[in-house]
């Protein structure tokens, strides 16, 4: 079993993170893993975009081309790798941020208003943990439990008072495509 992720967006929207988190969860019950960051040279307001490729097998490359899910958090993203999605993949869209429907029918489309259920739990920069909970709910690639331990890890120390609207906000997603 192999799973490639892209999660994409802008600077400044967690998408970084987001792969972090994905990453630690799948480290974290004995897989391969790689983390892969890309973003433009402005970080915030640029580009942004990481893949995650967990297996239980060695990892050859951590180039991905057609990943098996993919997060969009922005139209742009939506316009750029709807299409780049494997058949029975997973396309999980930030509708808050898009301004159309997903066109293909041949995967699996989880589409929720995530920017508007972070901004409901008092902070929008919560959007990409909704969306990675609805990408683990409607795949089933780990358990609640799972990505909510590798979350609290991920934010142990200084970040420590972030923890509770993470989780808060990882339900959201778990519900939303329940």
């Amino acid at each position: 079993m192999q799973n490639e992720t892209l999660i994409a967006g802008f600077g400044g929207q967690g998408v970084l993170f987001a792969g972090k988190v994905l990453a630690h969860t799948a480290l974290e019950i004995g897989l391969e893993v790689t983390w892969f960051p890309s973003y433009g040279p402005e970080m915030r307001g640029g580009t942004a975009n990481c893949t995650v490729i967990f297996s239980d097998e060695e990892i050859g490359s951590p180039q991905v081309f057609n990943p098996t899910s993919i997060i969009v958090m922005n139209q742009p993203s939506l316009d750029k790798y709807e299409d780049t999605v494997r058949k029975d993949g997973y396309l999980v869209v930030d509708t808050s941020m898009t301004n159309r429907e997903v066109k293909r029918k041949d995967i699996h489309a989880i589409c929720l208003p995530a920017t508007e259920i972070a901004e409901s739990i008092g902070d929008k920069r919560l959007t990409n943990i909704v969306l990675l909970g609805a990408l683990i709910q409607g795949s089933h690639f780990f358990g609640q439990a799972e990505l909510e331990s590798a979350l609290k890890k991920s934010l142990e120390g200084k970040k420590a008072e972030l923890i509770a609207s993470n989780i808060i906000a990882l339900q959201r997603g778990f519900e939303y495509n329940a």
